[in-house]
């Protein structure tokens, strides 16, 4: 047992040497921190897109693919019912955010505000069609659950944002 030890001390040390006459110890430690730090954290970062989008036109065909439609009141994005989806299911090859963000929006048919859950479409590349951008009762950045310039994607197994659905949650209370 006790020529083991020593054998794996002495390659250990020549190692270390090896290493030690090749890099200092400072770039040694700065290129492990950033495969630590940087690595791990960079992937799970939230991504303003709001500029993203910015030159892209939105079309108006039908209610639901109209950013004036009740349901848009915050939402931030393609709409789905451009990009093969419905106004509350994300197109195929596509899935749910994990994470989103909630609007209140009032119906004008009834005259009620609905609490609205705005789940972002992710696993494609972005749709660029009917594009919207309405900030009603937006909150700021600090508050995340009710800021819409997030890519909500970054919880899912891949954050690449295809559009966003609008799907009702509940009535809100006064």
């Amino acid at each position: 047992m006790k020529r083991l030890s020593h054998w794996i001390d002495a390659l250990t040390e020549r190692q270390a040497r090896r290493t030690a006459h090749h890099q200092g110890r400072r770039s040694a430690l700065t290129r492990l921190g950033q495969w630590m730090v940087g690595g791990a954290v960079v992937p799970t970062l939230p991504w303003d897109r709001s500029q993203a989008f910015a030159a892209t036109p939105a079309a108006k065909p039908a209610p639901d693919t109209s950013c004036e439609y009740w349901r848009n009141c915050a939402i931030d994005g393609f709409l789905c019912t451009c990009c093969g989806g419905s106004i509350s299911q994300c197109p195929p090859g596509t899935e749910m955010s994990k994470v989103t963000w909630v609007g209140t929006c009032r119906n004008p048919k009834d005259n009620i505000d609905y609490l609205i859950s705005y789940y972002d479409c992710c696993g494609k590349p972005s749709c660029g069609r009917c594009l919207c951008n309405n900030n009603e009762r937006e909150r700021p950045g600090y508050s995340m659950g009710i800021h819409n310039d997030v890519n909500w994607c970054m919880a899912n197994a891949s954050s690449a944002y295809h559009c966003t659905v609008s799907a009702i949650v509940g009535v809100a209370k006064s």
